[in-house]
């Protein structure tokens, strides 16, 4: 039992003291690459973006767009991985592909860290969906910059506001007493009509002339 406890003692006393024999330099030299090795980024496989987010990627507004508060947003499109955008600001970068959405804005996505560029049609942001932060706002495009500018001069109504007033004309319901139905006269295509000449009256004289037949002869 004894012999087993020295066997375990050497196995954990030995290591500290060869480390302690070592120079100073050769130990900080063993942590800086033991540190490297920690802050190593994982390696992300890129996926091939689909023919839809193509089509997103062609809406996406690049450059250095300015933000509120004087900040700054870089979005550049990567030429050698097509659908694929370095969104920067300040010391943050991140790595973004469209995602389709079904209110019609662009959205980007870095799946590793969270992180979302939003385009409307007047402004953009990013924000970081693990933390719940907006980390810029207000960003524009010239071009969003001029949508911008015409909402301000012709505001969107607020569902929230009054609706104007509708005039309401009441047309009171025609009594069924008081309906009197009028016949139009009803014309018929003239006709001609056969005029009947009246009978011819017998006789008298032709009849009076005729014999007489004598009533054994007459037939009965």
């Amino acid at each position: 039992m004894m012999k087993k406890i020295a066997a375990l003692m050497l196995v954990v006393v030995m290591p500290m003291a060869l480390s302690a024999q070592l120079p100073a330099k050769e130990r900080a030299k063993a942590k800086r690459s033991a540190a490297a090795v920690v802050s190593q980024p994982a390696v992300v496989v890129e996926i091939p973006p689909t023919l839809a987010q193509m089509a997103i990627a062609q809406n996406v507004y690049v450059g250095r767009l300015p933000c509120e508060l004087g900040a700054f947003v870089s979005v550049t499109a990567d030429v050698n991985a097509a659908g694929y955008f370095d969104v920067q600001t300040k010391n943050l970068k991140f790595r973004m592909l469209p995602v389709e959405t079904t209110t019609g804005a662009v959205r980007l996505e870095d799946r590793r860290t969270g992180a979302v560029w939003l385009q409307l049609a007047n402004k953009s942001m990013l924000m970081n969906q693990k933390i719940g932060q907006r980390l810029a706002d207000e960003c524009m495009s010239p071009v969003q910059a001029s949508v911008a500018e015409l909402l301000l001069k012709n505001p969107a109504p607020s569902i929230l506001e009054a609706l104007p007033a509708v005039a309401v004309v009441t047309v009171p319901a025609p009594s069924l007493l008081a309906v009197t139905t009028e016949v139009a006269p009803i014309t018929l295509p003239a006709t001609s009509l056969l005029v009947v000449p009246p009978a011819a009256e017998p006789n008298k004289d032709a009849a009076s002339s005729m014999p007489e037949v004598p009533p054994e002869v007459a037939p009965k």
